[in-house]
């Protein structure tokens, strides 16, 4: 019963339902992506010199500048563009309603992301964090007060492709074929999870992150069948990744935005090892503020 809101996600995935398009589609939403993604970066070197061009490509590695990390989070926003063209040449379903009705999705996003952005403010504020001795710096203030709201609009753009993805294409294209939640709540949140492995960079740790994101693709996926749109899992996924990249990141890659950085960086073992439980029961502690925004 907690989940009849689904429905209003699932019903306009039910006339092309079948199981072979959802496969075929997933595919084509990945082609599309890195279809884009290869174009886009060919055009930047089409208009940029040798030397300028080489620093770009080399940076996408390590997102270690403002414009590097930029672009790479800009990128991932033509997963969202696959799904939209997706749903609409596949399945025969308007783009828009992988968000749900725009008003609901709206008013959802706004809520929880002012509830959340109040909770974070609080973490940050309450012993015994200390945001200043506990990181290092990062962007200087006036550069870092420079790039923010073209770093809000960025990763919104992220989160919102990787939402309308996971979320809004795989989880009710399933739900819409296979009853059972735990299959359609399982299933995409096991894919973000796959996504987000990257023995690499985690090193040991690579298989503890992605264990971290599969639960909170559940909660995401959770927080969309509840209400019925992607307005409280894009909210979620936004401040959350707001806080990772503009405000308080690992050092090292992935840090050209950050504010503050923390003292350590992906590589170390130790010390990912004693982060992660304590950032998997604020996601935790995030998913249930979203719940009471939404009185769910």
């Amino acid at each position: 019963m907690s989940y009849k809101r689904h429905q209003i996600m699932t019903a306009p995935a039910e006339p092309r339902a079948e199981l072979w398009r959802l496969a075929l589609g997933l595919v084509l939403c990945i082609v599309i992506w890195f279809g884009l993604a290869r174009g886009i970066i060919a055009l930047l070197g089409s208009v940029m010199e040798g030397g300028a061009y080489l620093t770009l490509l080399a940076g996408l590695q390590t997102g270690t500048t403002p414009g590097s990390l930029l672009l790479v989070l800009l990128l991932t926003g033509a997963l969202g563009v696959g799904a939209v063209m997706v749903a609409q040449m596949l399945h025969d379903r308007r783009g828009l309603s992988l968000l749900g009705p725009w008003r609901l999705f709206r008013w959802d996003f706004l809520r929880v992301t002012g509830a959340l952005v109040v909770l974070n403010a609080a973490v940050l504020a309450l012993p015994p964090w200390d945001f200043l001795s506990s990181t290092q710096p990062g962007l200087p203030v006036n550069t870092w007060l420079l790039f923010l709201p073209v770093t809000l609009v960025v990763v919104f753009i992220q989160t919102g492709a990787e939402e309308v993805f996971f979320r809004g294409y795989f989880q009710s294209q399933l739900a819409a074929r296979v009853r059972h939640p735990a299959i359609w709540l399982g299933l995409p949140s096991l894919a973000f999870g796959l996504g987000h492995y990257m023995p690499g960079v985690y090193g040991d740790n690579a298989l503890m992150v992605a264990g971290w994101s599969v639960l909170f693709g559940l909660a995401a996926a959770d927080l969309t069948a509840r209400s019925g749109s992607l307005g409280a899992a894009v909210a979620l996924h936004f401040v959350n990744n707001v806080m990772v990249f503009a405000l308080v990141s690992l050092g090292g890659d992935m840090s050209g935005l950050a504010l503050r950085q923390l003292p350590f960086g992906p590589g170390d073992t130790e010390a990912i090892a004693a982060f992660l439980p304590l950032d998997l029961a604020m996601i935790g502690v995030s998913w249930l503020t979203a719940r009471l925004a939404l009185r769910l």
